[in-house]
């Protein structure tokens, strides 16, 4: 208890005043000469008189103590108030309220307890704070209205006030949430043009499901569902639409929902006219073409919103990045018409005053900005930029690259363009081991940095043996040899190949080279590359070598030298080099040993990928590889090291590697021998990681695959193609990319050879 005096000249006449919430007892008016607090546990005696309306000296009558009893309850922080008199002074009693210990939440599964916790104390109710227990019937409305939304109807709430010491409480908020109401049927009202199947289909909230299953209900969905047949009959000429109600009814036992929507859907009506006015910046026929809606259409509110957007953005890339593009409709009700006029007030072009680079801690500010298009002093372009961000998403380098334009202070046409980037490791020095579902397990040793120093140049030494091959190799490329993008980059490599351990014909090859390549850039997505090499192969034979390489090295020998050029084309619109799940990448190569070598053969081959997005997370992938080699001049076969393969975790999964192929692509002693020519198709649908959100690292797809082989002797028969479906995984890890997939074959044929599981870890992504 704390009690405070505050010294006054004694009075003469005493005044007892009992105070409670709704009374006060009849006093004889006196002046004040001290006051003094009892009861005072937690609150601060200099905040009692902060709210007090009484000081030392006043002349206190029945009004003024009215009036403090009234400020002092209003503070929330007592149960109770006192006021009395001993002599000159005001003794004043309270019993405060109890503070909030702790507030807890058993029973809830939907709605988080952070959640829960931030609305109660949106209304008052939180640790620290004093206890009203009016708020008790609040909290029990407000947790009402969170599980309303969500469609849980039967939600039952108890609160439970435990007493502790010091006054204080624990308040524990039991919850039982029930199950979600199921929408049992959802009633369309004053549909004429449209049958009510073709509308509710547009519903979430109509959807039966995919098994026959019944969807719940949210507030929130409904509001989304109102908006979707709102855009669906503006879509659709009918500008006059609205909805007059909706009525949500429960059946009694609260599991059960029937949503009635009223609507009105009034008179569909054309576009008789469009016309373009304000200030046209680019010519008039070009702004033209921008517009989706035409005299004749159908009023689309879709088609008006594409029209703006679209000139809008056409305007941004030229440096008006505040343009206003207002479409305005002169409706004629009694022909049921709709006149267009497009309004373009371009404002003032925007400049760009500097661009900045940050985060960016070890690649050098160059290499950055000689990928950027967007320069300094130049107008702003979102084209422009939006291209510099993708050039610095597919270097590589960066986990994250983003943009932001802040305007220049004190300007109305400048601007800064800010590239903040996350660094990835672009290094690594790695040892360790791996599995291949082609070559085995794997012991690796590599140093690779794709940006060596910080010059975006790309040194590797590596070091990989395993069951099937061993490669030393040292490699190096400059991508910006010269300003003008022209990349030149060598490799130093000593190889050997097991063939029979990879489960196909019975030979090895040795073999060492070097090669030098250039790449021409074309343009923004566009590259051309020639590359120059020399191999030394040996192919070595063994006690069980088949029949059809024997043949080979009796024509040819076992030793070649071979001069080497290659040619390719690449066109890559990827928004990324690591999981894109945008754009496409088409390639052409074609390799071809020359002659002045010791054998003379060719190989084309032709590469498309391409990401369609289904979703703003969920892309669908589809990919086409064909191969098509053979000799020429004095060689009188593609050299079987030369051949093509498929099946396996890289090209038609379900199959063992390098499987595929009719008899012909086989050997005397039944082993896979390759072909001359390669059909491989897949299809994905990619999902991101379900357990981690924003996850870089992990992706999920479901897959068909499907791919043959051809001999020379072959006629291209796609009726022989084998396929595939499943499902698959890609985690990249720090030793390299761990790819997993189980998948069950379509159509194989008897001979086949099937493998539902498979996987690699510790090969290159």
């Amino acid at each position: 208890m704390s009690v405070v005096h505050r010294h006054v000249v004694p009075g003469l006449l005493a005044l007892f005043v009992f105070l409670a919430p709704v009374r006060t007892w009849a006093f004889t008016p006196f002046v004040v000469k001290d006051i003094r607090l009892e009861g005072l546990q937690r609150i601060e005696v200099g905040t009692v008189f902060n709210y007090l309306p009484i000081k030392v000296g006043d002349r206190i009558d029945e009004h003024l103590t009215a009036q403090a009893i009234r400020a002092l309850y209003k503070t929330g922080f007592f149960k109770d108030v006192r006021l009395e008199r001993e002599g000159d002074v005001l003794v004043i009693s309270v019993r405060e309220r109890p503070a909030i210990a702790s507030v807890s939440f058993t029973g809830n599964d939907e709605i988080s307890s952070d959640q829960l916790g931030e609305a109660l104390r949106q209304i008052g109710l939180a640790e620290g704070r004093i206890l009203d227990r009016s708020l008790l019937d609040k909290v029990q409305q407000e947790l009402q209205r969170q599980y309303y939304s969500l469609g849980k109807y039967a939600v039952r709430i108890e609160t439970e006030v435990k007493p502790l010491v010091r006054n204080r409480v624990d308040v524990k908020i039991k919850i039982a949430e029930g199950e979600t109401a199921e929408i049992r049927q959802v009633i369309i009202v004053g549909n004429r043009h449209f049958s009510d199947s073709d509308l509710l289909k547009r519903l979430e909230l109509a959807d039966v499901g995919f098994f026959g299953g019944r969807e719940s209900y949210s507030r929130q969905v409904l509001s989304a569902d109102l908006e979707k047949l709102r855009s669906f009959y503006l879509d659709r000429g009918f500008i006059n639409f609205s909805i007059d109600s909706t009525q949500v009814a429960l059946t009694p036992d609260k599991e059960d929902v029937y949503v009635t929507i009223n609507i009105t859907e009034g008179e569909r009506y054309t576009v008789s006219g469009v016309k373009l006015a304000g200030e046209l910046v680019f010519p008039r026929k070009e702004m033209e073409g921008l517009l989706k809606v035409r005299a004749g259409d159908v009023f689309s509110r879709s088609a008006i919103e594409a029209t703006r957007k679209g000139i809008s953005d056409r305007l941004a890339e030229i440096g008006y990045a505040f343009a206003n593009v207002n479409v305005i409709p002169d409706v004629d009700d009694a022909a049921r018409t709709v006149d267009l006029t497009v309004f373009v007030d371009p404002g003032r072009r925007v400049y760009v005053r500097r661009v900045n680079i940050k985060g960016n801690r070890k690649t050098r500010d160059e290499v950055i900005r000689r990928e950027l298009r967007q320069l300094e002093g130049a107008w702003m372009s979102t084209r422009l930029i939006a291209d510099s961000r993708t050039r610095l998403d597919r270097l590589g380098f960066f986990e994250n690259v983003a943009v932001e334009t802040p305007a220049v202070p004190g300007t109305n046409d400048l601007v800064d363009v800010d590239f903040t980037v996350t660094e990835r490791p672009t290094g690594s020095l790695s040892a360790g081991l791996g599995f291949s579902d082609t070559q085995g397990f794997l012991v690796n040793f590599s140093l690779t940095q794709a940006n060596f120093a910080g010059t975006g140049k790309r040194v590797a030494i590596e070091v990989n043996n395993s069951e099937v091959s061993e490669i030393y190799s040292f490699s190096y490329r400059n991508p910006y040899y010269t300003e003008e993008g022209i990349s030149r980059g060598f490799r130093i490599y000593y190889r050997t190949v097991d063939a029979a351990q990879a489960n196909i014909s019975n030979y090895a090859t040795n073999s060492y080279g070097v090669s030098l390549n250039y790449g021409i850039p074309l343009s923004e997505t566009q590259r051309v590359g020639v590359g120059f090499g020399f191999e030394n192969t040996e192919l070595v034979t063994g006690t069980a070598t088949a029949q059809e390489i024997l043949d080979f090295i009796a024509q040819e020998g076992d030793r070649f030298d071979t001069l080497s050029i290659d040619l390719n084309w690449t066109r890559d619109t990827r928004n990324r080099a690591i999981f894109a799940d945008r754009g496409s990448r088409s390639t052409a190569s074609l390799e071809v040993a020359a002659p002045g070598g010791e054998l003379q053969y060719y190989r084309v081959n032709l590469s498309h990928v391409h990401y369609v997005p289904i979703t703003d997370e969920i892309p669908l992938m589809l990919r086409l590889d064909l191969g098509y080699g053979d000799a020429y001049g004095d060689t009188s076969q593609l050299p079987p090291f030369k051949n093509y393969f498929a099946g396996g975790s890289r090209s038609v999964r379900g199959y063992e590697p390098l499987s595929l192929g009719g008899p012909n692509t086989r050997d005397s002693n039944g082993d896979p021998l390759g072909g001359v020519a390669r059909i491989v198709g897949n299809m994905e649908l990619i999902f991101p990681n379900p357990f981690a959100e924003n996850s870089k690292s992990v992706r999920f797809s479901l897959f068909v695959d499907g791919g043959w082989v051809y001999a020379a002797e072959d006629p291209i028969d796609l009726g022989e193609m084998r396929y595939s479906a499943g499902v698959a995984a890609i985690w990249l890890t720090p030793i390299g990319a761990l790819r997993f997939s189980l998948a069950t074959p379509l159509n194989d044929q008897p001979g086949d050879r099937t493998q539902s599981f498979q996987f690699t870890l510790g090969t290159p992504f």
